[in-house]
């Protein structure tokens, strides 16, 4: 069998009706050359069942206990057949005929890594960029992003980074010499309020072990001070809104 072009792994863990939601709009894009791998972290709101009935129509899957979500994400991998990987949460949304414009440029393209713009269900658009600042924080949107299955042939995401493990992989890729090629198509909506758009100390913790990982300590010293500013300022304007 011919593999397909694009597999969409999509991890989740007690999703509810948003995973039919996020699988209705892959299933609806044209075209048979697109698969759905599915990563379900022991859900126990019924989710395994709906899999069970439903796995067939959708591809491979598996429900079992992880580690997180860039566990999930490297199960989804080593399930995934496509020549392509864009990875997806049960609160995401392909955006309608999203892979449609996209398919001869993944064809065709000689780099091996693309990336898309996403918006964001309150109004937010995250363009994809032309000339990435790689230290300034994660420079590509997961859901947009089209990875050549054979970036992964070598490491995963990295556990250590629970929360921002894209953006570590993200950096090793840049370290590596690949270099995104930017589509100006959009390709998914977004939820906000996820792991990396909580706004939690966490997350910025995460941000700043990525960039020690890849670059020196001196290097990276105002990008860390503008990770804290970020997240002081996120909490002020939180505080002043509760207040509101």
């Amino acid at each position: 069998m011919t593999a397909p072009l694009v597999s969409v792994i999509l991890a989740c863990r007690n999703p509810g009706a948003r995973l039919q939601a996020a699988v209705a709009s892959i299933q609806q894009q044209p075209g048979h050359d697109i698969e759905i791998v599915i990563v379900d972290g022991a859900s126990t709101d019924g989710t395994r069942e709906w899999l069970q009935a439903h796995g067939t129509k959708v591809g491979p899957w598996i429900s079992a206990p992880d580690r997180g979500v860039y566990d999930a994400m490297n199960k989804g991998v080593g399930l995934a057949g496509g020549t392509w990987l864009l990875f997806m949460g049960a609160d995401d949304e392909l955006k309608a005929d999203a892979l449609t414009g996209i398919r001869a440029q993944l064809t065709t393209l000689s780099g091996k890594l693309a990336v898309g713009e996403i918006t964001y269900t309150d109004g937010r658009v995250w363009p994809a960029p032309k000339k990435p600042n790689v230290l300034y924080r994660n420079f590509l949107h997961h859901q947009a992003c089209f990875y050549h299955r054979s970036l992964f042939a070598d490491r995963l995401y990295d556990l250590s980074c629970p929360i921002q493990a894209d953006y570590e992989f993200n950096l090793h890729l840049w370290r590596s010499g690949i270099r995104p090629v930017p589509l100006q198509i959009r390709i998914a909506s977004c939820a906000p309020g996820g792991l990396s758009d909580g706004g939690s100390w966490a997350n910025y913790r995460d941000e700043i072990r990525a960039r020690h990982l890849h670059f020196p300590a001196w290097q990276c010293l105002i990008w860390d001070a503008g990770s804290l500013a970020r997240y002081l300022r996120k909490q002020i304007v939180r505080r002043f809104s509760s207040h509101g």
